[in-house]
């Protein structure tokens, strides 16, 4: 575990990422999706990095093995988005979906976000756990901000509350 890193985005993962996130959504998932349905991934600065968001790599040497992004959607909310984790690196063992919430987790909370809100599609059920076992309660659609960045996939919602 000690040799994963997470840090910010930056200039040259962008192809790393797509790399990273299409086949787990088609590969995996049977999400007829691309990276042109996705025009947050082409942008991930100006998406991400701005305001109180963020996007983090969670990389092995050179390799991206796990992403998160935190969108600001305005009135101290966020979405979580672009969560992915590499197959061999998800479980327990190498603790790299719970060190990438951790750290979006801790940013959040320090530039005084108050609910991080995220949708995803009904197929990741061990995603569904894990928002779940960290504080996440399912929403439904008719609760979302009008901000939020609904993606075309997302069927289920979760918010989680950081302040009263």
């Amino acid at each position: 575990m000690t040799d994963i890193a997470i840090r910010p985005f930056r200039a040259g993962d962008e192809a790393a990422v797509i790399a990273l996130i299409l086949p787990i959504q088609r590969e995996e998932f049977d999400i007829a999706i691309s990276a042109a349905d996705q025009p947050d991934l082409a942008e991930i600065p100006a998406f991400y990095q701005s305001g109180k968001g963020q996007f983090w790599v969670a990389v092995r040497g050179d390799a991206v093995v796990g992403t998160i992004g935190l969108k600001d959607i305005g009135n101290d909310q966020a979405a979580l988005r672009k969560m992915f984790v590499a197959a061999a690196y998800r479980g327990r063992e190498h603790g790299v979906a719970t060190r990438l919430l951790a750290g979006l987790l801790d940013h959040a909370r320090a530039v005084g976000l108050g609910d991080i809100i995220l949708g995803t599609t009904a197929k990741f059920l061990a995603a569904h756990r894990f928002y779940e076992k960290n504080g996440f309660v399912e929403i439904s659609a008719e609760d979302l901000p009008a901000s939020f960045p609904r993606m075309m996939v997302d069927t289920k919602f979760y918010r989680l509350r950081l302040r009263g």
